[in-house]
């Protein structure tokens, strides 16, 4: 067992300035235990979701610690998720065996270890009956920060690694027996829709920048109310926006895009750059926040991608280049900026012949671009629109190189401007002509009538 200083034992568990859970709380669990000159309240979870965890592996995984004495809980989102009567799409573990007590428990029992990336933070991956991969982490505290990245001391005191952690529900645990560990109000916390940090919001934020996102992620999960945010924990954030700077892009677009596709993302983005998070995720200073509110309310049930949203900030393509060097979007990612950008006001008659003849003449993939497109009508709230244009498939173009090369055309220049002009009168016909009708539109060119 490791042992720590003074300081660290200060430092862990007296910054974290707990609070204690009232009497009310969720009735359908089956005890409530407040412990003696202790924070930890206990209850017993019981339901069909808890009860759905248990796959064959996850009982083997229970059995392989008890069998070796070691502890074992599932720890952070699923317990909360299960808190919330939803079942986990995956399941996380906590342990106070150490990585190498687990490697050599694991290569005792003859069990399938993968990747070791996690090692030196305490995570060990395993399959087991090549069915199931589980992460498990040794319990610890963080001894230095950097506000990126934390130096860890591996430990035994469940309590110790729950006050690392960044919010009160994320900072449970969940025996396989049911009992629910909660050293912070979390429990409450969820039953009141309420998003805290452990202890004092200012020192988590300045452990990790990135959880300036991730509270505004959680509160898009859990919060009924659009904007109520606790004063004291927005005076945190706006003091440390600059931390945000620090921060890879990302990891800062895996947050990111959470937000801008989850509830009051409109109201959550809109309460961030008034506390100036915007310039330092790569947003300009001068963004189109009237635009931004339009889209939000025209797109709303419409379910548009996140880069919808955030495009709707931004004017220019250099604007969108700029936020693209900033937090790495993907490629496709990318091209949906660029695409919105250019496109949003295109009209034509009938409406969506302009988006069809993006569609056929593109030069990315067809079903990208058609993607694309309904998100421009997501975009301008275009309802009725849009849903044609999600109905409709693309035909396809019935002349191919083959052909023209029959008719004496060689691959080159010649032949993709006939290609071209093809495909635009087949498009004018509403995809009407057939390859005969086309193929005769080639031989009228060799009388020089037509091409």
């Amino acid at each position: 067992m490791r042992t720590f200083t003074l300081t660290q034992l200060f430092l862990a568990k007296q910054l974290l300035l707990p609070c204690y859970p009232g009497p009310s709380i969720l009735l359908r669990f089956k005890s409530y235990t407040i412990r003696d000159n202790s924070r930890l309240v206990t209850m017993k979870l019981d339901t069909p979701y808890f009860q759905g965890i248990f796959t064959p592996e996850v009982t083997s995984l229970s059995e392989l610690f008890n069998k070796h004495g070691y502890g074992l809980r599932i720890a952070g989102g699923a317990v909360r998720d299960l808190l919330m009567d939803k079942q986990p799409d995956d399941l996380d573990f906590a342990t106070t065996a150490t990585p190498s007590e687990m490697k050599k428990m694991f290569e005792a029992e003859r069990i399938r270890m993968l990747h070791r990336k996690g090692e030196a933070h305490g995570t060990i991956t395993i399959r087991l009956n090549d069915k199931q991969n589980f992460e498990i982490t040794t319990l610890r505290i963080d001894t230095t920060t950097d506000g990126r990245h934390a130096e860890v001391e591996f430990t035994t005191d469940w309590e110790l690694d729950a006050g690392r952690r960044d919010l009160t529900f994320n900072a449970m645990f969940l025996g396989l027996d049911g009992t629910v560990y909660d050293y912070f109000n979390g429990i409450e916390d969820l039953k009141n829709r309420s998003v805290r940090f452990v202890g004092d919001p200012a020192y988590r934020i300045k452990e990790d920048y990135l959880r300036i996102l991730r509270y505004f992620r959680f509160y898009g999960r859990i919060a009924i109310e659009p904007d109520k945010h606790d004063p004291l924990t927005l005076e945190a954030i706006k003091n440390n926006t600059e931390g945000l700077g620090k921060i890879s892009g990302e990891r800062l677009w895996t947050e990111l895009k959470k937000i801008l596709s989850g509830n009051y993302a409109k109201e959550i983005m809109l309460r961030m750059l008034d506390l100036g998070v915007g310039p330092f995720i790569g947003l300009p200073k001068e963004v189109n926040l009237e635009e931004f509110k339009d889209v939000c309310e025209k797109a709303l049930g419409l379910k548009p991608h996140s880069i919808t949203r955030l495009t709707a900030l931004l004017r220019t393509e250099d604007e969108v280049a700029t936020l693209h060097s900033r937090i790495k979007f993907s490629k496709y990612e990318r091209d949906l900026a660029f695409f919105i950008i250019n496109n949003k006001f295109i009209r034509g008659h009938p409406p969506l012949k302009p988006f069809i003849c993006l569609i056929m003449h593109t030069k990315s993939k067809v079903s990208d671009t058609h993607e694309w497109s309904c998100e421009v009508l997501k975009y301008r709230g275009e309802v009725t629109l849009l849903k044609e244009l999600q109905e409709w498939k693309p035909p396809k173009f019935p002349i191919t190189g083959h052909v023209l090369m029959e008719r004496g055309y060689k691959p080159g220049p010649k032949m993709t401007e006939i290609m071209t002009i093809l495909k635009n009168q087949w498009i004018e016909s509403n995809f009407k002509l057939t390859q005969e009708e086309l193929i005769d539109y080639i031989d009228k060119d060799a009388g020089g009538e037509g091409l």
